[in-house]
């Protein structure tokens, strides 16, 4: 993250700190999605990312974890998305979080 104080900064750097779930397994996640794809996002993929992060934690974890999927197939679209990147990326360097 760095210093600007531009509004679009700002927004990210709140968009991060809800990302922060406090949850290892979601941070691992979420995190590395947002550094690594969430600027390449389409707005409405961008959206969608911002409202999946507004839902709360026991529904993330099982979404992310693939145990259930969301019924709201914008919602079910970015958890696929997400789950996909981690797949498919090394995230190691996120291990410390």
């Amino acid at each position: 993250m760095s210093d600007d104080a531009s509004p679009t900064a700002i927004a990210r750097k709140r968009l991060y700190w809800h990302s922060r779930r406090g949850m290892w397994e979601l941070d691992l996640l979420l995190i590395p999605f947002l550094e690594q794809r969430y600027d390449q996002l389409e707005a409405q993929d961008q959206r969608a990312f911002q409202q999946l992060i507004d839902e709360e934690d026991q529904d993330l974890f099982v979404w992310l974890m693939r145990r259930e999927w969301p019924t709201d197939p914008v919602l079910r679209r970015m958890v696929k998305m997400i789950v996909e990147h981690a797949e498919n990326t090394d995230n190691s360097a996120y291990r410390t979080l």
